[in-house]
């Protein structure tokens, strides 16, 4: 049996879909030449990762079978956006299981008063920044370095802000990064301006640096999807 792994960027209408495709040869389920059997579950509802495009900021749903994590909610009003995305893969706000963000701020969070009342999912945030998040009543998950969410790997990356997290699928090597990490002129670390703590920022993107990254989606910019480990690293040793 030999097994591929590809990273693949498809989409239209603000919504991007990362998909980690797995193509098997020679074991049941295939045809000799590889095609899926008609058990075979439908692209894109497994190991999928898709971007919902709102122009300056980004939002990123994890699509597990008719399971959906959220990570980040946009701007206040965004959760038509939001909506279209889950449409394109098939669900509906019912799929959310987890809404996930990464730090408190406004083009990051602000959907989430929205966004909550619509969703039966547990709302989480990293530990240092729940207080500031408007959950328009519903109780947020504070979330350390090492939890895990939905198979995924809470990065404690403080720095711009104090409670700031990062999400990693390791089986797969994607990196949600927030504002940890941007892509807008090139890879780069948090947005001077915006940072809380340099120092913490600084450090947070040489802890990423040691992890096993095949892809990175920052909050803002585009998606890194080659050469992304070799990308972090050189920014890494740069700092």
């Amino acid at each position: 049996m030999r097994l591929n792994r590809r990273l693949l960027l498809t989409g239209s209408s603000g919504v991007l879909g990362v998909t980690v495709l797995n193509t098997v040869t020679g074991c049941s389920g295939s045809d000799p030449a590889g095609t899926p059997s008609a058990a075979a579950p439908p692209p894109g509802l497994v190991g999928d990762w898709r971007r919902v495009d709102l122009s300056f900021v980004s939002v990123y749903l994890l699509v597990r079978g008719r399971e959906v994590a959220v990570v980040d909610t946009g701007t206040p009003g965004s959760e038509a956006s939001v909506e279209a995305g889950l449409k394109a893969a098939g669900l509906g706000w019912d799929s959310v299981r987890h809404v996930i963000l990464t730090h408190q701020h406004q083009d990051h969070a602000g959907g989430l008063a929205a966004i909550a009342p619509l969703v039966g999912a547990t709302l989480y945030a990293g530990e240092a920044d729940v207080a500031a998040i408007d959950a328009a009543g519903d109780t947020l998950t504070p979330l350390k370095d090492g939890d895990e969410v939905f198979g995924l790997q809470i990065i404690g990356t403080p720095g711009h802000t104090l409670g700031h997290v990062s999400i990693f699928e390791p089986g797969t090597g994607v990196l949600v990064t927030g504002d940890a990490l941007r892509n807008q002129n090139g890879l780069e670390g948090s947005a001077p301006q915006y940072t809380a703590d340099a120092t913490q920022a600084a450090a947070s993107v040489k802890k990423l640096a040691g992890l096993e990254v095949k892809a990175i989606l920052p909050g803002h910019g585009e998606p890194l999807t080659t050469g992304a480990k070799e990308a972090l690293q050189k920014l890494a040793a740069s700092l």
